[in-house]
Order: C-alpha cells, then structure tokens, then sequence
C-alpha cells in the first residue's frame, strides 16, 4: 500500500511514521508513506499557498493552484482510489472506514489547514472527506496521522498477531471485553477464574457476554447500529 499525504506543515508527520509498529510496518516494505509539502508546489517566489476570502471573512483558505499542481503529478505517475480531505464537516471516521481503506492500494490524503481548502478541490478532486470528530484542530496533520495508524495496523504483516485487530474495539460493533494480565492475584484483586480455566470455550463466551455487556453500559448507540 501506498499512502501520499499533503501538508503545509509536513514537519508535523515525521514523528508519528518513524517510531513503533508504522515504523516497522514502513521498514518491512509493508507500506510507504510519502510527505508532500504542499509550497514546493507554489508558483511564487514567496511559496504562497493561501490567500484571502472572496467576498470578505475571517482567515486565510488554501488555494486550489498548489494543490491541482501536488495532485496532478501524483496521479501521473500511479492510479489512485481515493483523494481523501480530513476536514471536520467530514464523515465521521470509524473502524469499518479504515477497514475498506486498508485494502485499496494507493490513496492521497490532503490535510486541511487555516479555514480549509478553495471548494472547488473539494468539488473536482477530493473523493472522500473524513473528520475524526465534532471538533477543530489547527490543521488536519494530527488527523491524516491518525486515520493512517488505523489504516496501516490493518495490513498483513503489520501486526505480530493478525488475528489482534480483529478482537479490537468496533470490529463487530461491540467494544472490547476487559482484559487481565499476571499476577493472577494483586493485593487481593483478582483476574476472573475463567480466564485461568484453560476451558477456551467458555472463555470465549465469557468475551463474548462481557463485550456485549460493556457495550450496553457505554456506548448502546452500537448496538442500534
């Protein structure tokens, strides 16, 4: 997979790609990331890349020459399944998105910044538009670097266990059961005695009716779904 994301501050994205598992997943040649900063596509000297408001208004909007420029090129040398906007009027992104993300080949992800993109790359370019939550970042760096993590951990290989992402959280619609390590006993709070049973089965239906159960007590909404 290959994952190109645009930015005007790319200095933002380097921690997150070069420490842990998208370190690993990067190194093993399981995924590549590219960061392009977007003024080496400005057409001034003084690497302009957003201007002022037709029609007046607080803030600043990137303009659409710069990033047509970025897109262009990339799309010049490879096909790609989607353009992706990380804007907070976006869908709401979830488990089931990056799901269907992790298994298209090569995507570009464009990180909004000041008061977001010229509407016209939202209307000939952008594919897909994704939030990560009824809030406001500064940009949306931190947001691409998350929908990316999500994304990448689901690759094979990527994961020492595979099968790991698929118990995780909202996978079913559930929310993961509680989970224990040793000791067994400490300062006499106990793991539950099924979980040292070595009886599987009931194990696993101890998961399965604590998951459901943790589900109703904090997110119902999933299970509506």
């Amino acid at each position: 997979m290959r994952i190109d994301i645009i930015s005007v501050v790319p200095e933002l994205l380097q921690s997150p790609f070069d420490a842990s598992i998208l370190k690993r997943a990067i190194d093993k040649g399981l995924v590549e990331v590219h960061i392009h900063n977007l003024r080496d596509f400005a057409t001034n000297k003084y690497k302009q890349i957003d201007d002022y408001q037709f029609g007046g208004g607080a803030g600043m909007v990137m303009m659409i020459e710069p990033i047509d420029k970025c897109i262009t090129k990339l799309k010049a040398e490879r096909d790609y399944s989607e353009v992706i906007y990380m804007t907070p009027d976006g869908d709401t992104f979830n488990q089931g998105m990056a799901n269907e993300l992790s298994l298209h080949e090569n995507i570009i992800v464009l990180c909004g910044h000041y008061k977001g993109v010229d509407q016209r790359v939202r209307d000939h370019f952008v594919t897909r538009e994704i939030s990560v939550g009824d809030f406001v970042l500064s940009g949306g760096e931190l947001a691409a670097a998350l929908v990316c993590d999500a994304i990448i951990r689901l690759l094979p290989g990527v994961l020492g266990n595979e099968t790991s992402a698929l118990t995780d959280s909202f996978q079913d619609n559930l929310l993961a059961p509680p989970i224990y390590t040793r000791p067994a006993d400490y300062k006499g709070w106990k793991v539950p005695e099924i979980l040292t049973s070595g009886n599987t089965p009931k194990i696993e239906e101890w998961r399965e009716n604590e998951a459901l159960k943790h589900t109703q007590e904090r997110r119902p909404d999933l299970l509506d779904d």
